[in-house]
C-alpha cells in the first residue's frame, strides 16, 4: 500500500474514532503504541501501570479521548502525535510522561528532544521519571510543562524474589545483565572488558536481550518475555547495570524487584534508583573489586533493597492525572 493510502486511511480512521467517542466516557485515557514483551523499558512499565489500573476497576482507554473522559496521559514520543491533537479537547487534563533526554543516552541529538518539547505544549503537567532526568533536561534548556518526578515500578506479580535461593557454597557468583535496546551506550565497553579481563573461574556472567556484540566467555540469552526473564533473573546472584545517562532503567527496576543487589555505572538515574542495594563504580577496571565487594556484603546488600511499590507509583501517577 502506498504511503499517502495509508495516510489518508489512517486520518479516516481517527475520525470516524473521534466521532463514536464523544459520547463515551472512561476514567482515563493513555496514548502509547503499546507492544507485546519483550520491549523497551517505557512500554514494560506503561502495560504495569495498565494493568494496575485495571485492578482497581478504573477503565483506560487506549489511543482515544472519549468526551466524557476526564485525564490522558501520553507517552514521549511513542504515539501517533496527529490523533492525539485530533482526540484532545478542552476540559481534559492532559498529562506528558517524558523520558531521557533522548539525546543523552542515545549519545546523539536527532531532533528528537526538541519534538518532545513541542508535544509537551499540549500538557498541564509532566512526568519524569528520576531526579537526574529533570535536572540534565533543565541543564540542555529544553523546559517542560509543570514537572514532577516519579519513578519507573515494574509488576510484582512477575518480578519479585525467589522463595529460597541456591547458597553461594563456593560456587561461581552468577551475574546478569539485561537490555532490549542494543545501543552500546548500553554499556557495550564495560562488558567487552569484563570479557576479556574477569576472572570466569569466580563469576558466571549472562548477558540477556539485544546485543551487536559478540563474547568470547559472557553466556548470551535471547531476547525474554516479562515471565521467563523473571524466572532467569531469580536464579541470578547479581546485576549489573553499565548503561550511560539511562533515565530510570527498566531492566535495572526489574532485576531489584528480583532481589538482586547491583553493581551499577554511577551514571543517570541509577544511583537513585539502587540506593544502599548496590555498589557504584566510575570505570570498567573497577569491576573486579566491586563484584568481589558485592559478593562478601551479599545478604547486607539484598536487604538494604527498596523499590517503589507499582501501587505508589500508580497512586502518584493519578494524583497528577488528577
Amino acid at each position: 500500500m502506498r504511503p499517502f493510502v495509508r495516510v489518508l486511511l489512517r486520518r479516516a480512521e481517527t475520525e470516524r474514532d473521534v466521532w463514536r467517542s464523544r459520547a463515551a466516557r472512561r476514567d482515563v485515557a493513555m496514548f502509547h503504541e503499546f507492544h507485546a514483551p519483550p520491549y523497551g523499558g517505557g512500554n514494560q512499565f506503561l502495560l504495569a501501570l495498565r494493568r494496575e489500573l485495571g485492578r482497581r476497576g478504573l477503565a483506560v482507554e487506549v489511543n482515544r479521548l472519549s468526551g466524557g473522559t476526564p485525564a490522558c496521559l501520553y507517552n514521549s514520543f511513542n504515539f501517533d502525535f496527529t490523533r492525539l491533537r485530533r482526540f484532545r479537547r478542552p476540559g481534559a487534563r492532559m498529562v506528558h510522561r517524558v523520558d531521557g533526554p533522548i539525546g543523552a543516552y542515545r549519545g546523539f541529538d536527532d531532533g528528537t528532544d526538541r519534538r518532545i518539547v513541542e508535544i509537551n505544549a499540549l500538557a498541564d503537567a509532566t512526568i519524569l521519571q528520576s531526579r537526574y532526568s529533570l535536572e540534565k533536561h533543565r541543564e540542555l534548556g529544553l523546559a517542560l510543562r509543570n514537572p514532577v518526578v516519579i519513578p519507573n515500578a515494574v509488576d510484582p506479580a512477575v518480578f519479585h524474589p525467589p522463595v529460597t535461593r541456591e547458597p553461594l557454597d563456593g560456587r561461581r557468583l552468577r551475574v546478569i545483565v539485561s537490555s532490549w535496546s542494543d545501543n552500546p551506550r548500553k554499556g557495550a565497553d564495560i562488558l567487552a572488558w569484563l570479557d576479556e579481563h574477569l576472572d570466569f573461574d569466580a563469576y558466571d556472567v549472562t548477558f540477556a536481550g539485544r546485543t551487536q556484540q559478540r563474547f568470547r566467555r559472557i553466556s548470551v540469552v535471547d531476547p525474554l518475555a516479562s515471565e521467563p526473564l523473571a524466572d532467569l533473573l531469580r536464579a541470578q546472584d547479581a546485576y549489573l547495570a553499565p548503561s550511560r545517562d539511562d533515565p530510570c532503567s527498566n531492566a535495572l527496576l526489574e532485576a531489584l524487584a528480583c532481589g538482586l543487589p547491583a553493581a551499577f555505572l554511577r551514571s543517570g538515574g541509577h544511583p537513585e534508583l539502587v540506593g544502599d542495594g548496590g555498589i557504584g563504580f566510575e570505570h570498567a577496571e573497577e569491576l573486579p573489586g566491586v563484584l568481589a565487594r558485592l559478593r562478601d556484603q551479599l545478604e547486607q546488600l539484598r536487604a538494604a533493597i527498596a523499590v517503589t511499590p507499582l501501587s505508589d507509583v500508580a497512586d502518584r501517577y493519578l494524583e497528577v492525572l488528577g
